[in-house]
């Protein structure tokens, strides 16, 4: 195994996973070191360098930033498993943030670099879970053509999918997030989603707390059918 990458700041060593977290056993696993932030934390600023690769082991990350009218917008939430910090250039174009308690194993970018070239395995399994992060940015980017009730719904079954929680969604993030991710307000969140509770597609018995009640209603509303 090649040996953990030092870096700065605050680190743990490896404890026992619970059932949720994401396993460590890949190639950042391998070449980084695993850190905790609290809730709010900033791990990195917009227009850092991106000289690191992150993934999230547990807990939640979004990742944003304020734009030229001072609105905030959220690109992406990063869940277990996934992987964030990846740049085209060399300075992060998003912050990114601890929605929850969060635990990421954090890699040098340049060390997987070096890691991808010489073992082959390691690269597909890098690509793999870049080709995955990508795939959600396109998809993101769909949301912004579609109503109020196709974006939430659309985002309902995107959690369910990727919390792995079947019917019962605890979302780890609170409206205003979604709201800005869905490039919505607050307000109209929250009409839609009282909507959606009216007309039995799903059940709230708190604001985080999702039932999906009826995934084919969801289904025809993501894609436009009524």
């Amino acid at each position: 195994m090649p040996p953990q990458t030092t870096l700065t700041g605050s680190s743990k060593p490896r404890g026992k996973l619970a059932d949720a977290d994401a396993p460590i056993d890949g190639p950042i696993d391998n070449l980084g070191t695993l850190k905790t932030f609290s809730r709010s934390a900033e791990i990195y600023g917009q227009n850092e360098p991106a000289d690191r690769i992150y993934k999230v082991i547990s807990g939640a990350v979004r990742t944003c930033r304020v734009l030229v009218n001072g609105r905030r917008q959220i690109g992406a939430f990063c869940l277990p498993g996934d992987l964030f910090g990846l740049e085209v250039r060399d300075e992060h174009t998003f912050s990114a943030e601890a929605v929850t308690e969060l635990r990421v194993v954090v890699a040098k970018r340049s060390a997987l670099i070096v890691l991808a070239e010489n073992d082959s395995g390691s690269a597909d399994q890098l690509w793999s879970l870049i080709g995955q992060e990508l795939f959600r940015v396109q998809e993101q980017a769909l949301l912004l053509g579609m109503t109020a009730p196709e974006r939430i719904a659309t985002f309902l079954l995107e959690m369910a999918d990727r919390l792995q929680g079947g019917d019962c969604l605890e979302l780890p993030m609170p409206r205003q997030d979604i709201a800005d991710y869905l490039g919505l307000t607050i307000e109209t969140v929250s009409r839609t989603f009282t909507g959606l509770e009216r007309g039995l597609a799903i059940q709230m018995p708190t604001s985080r707390r999702i039932i999906i009640r009826n995934h084919a209603s969801l289904d025809r509303l993501a894609h436009g059918r009524r």
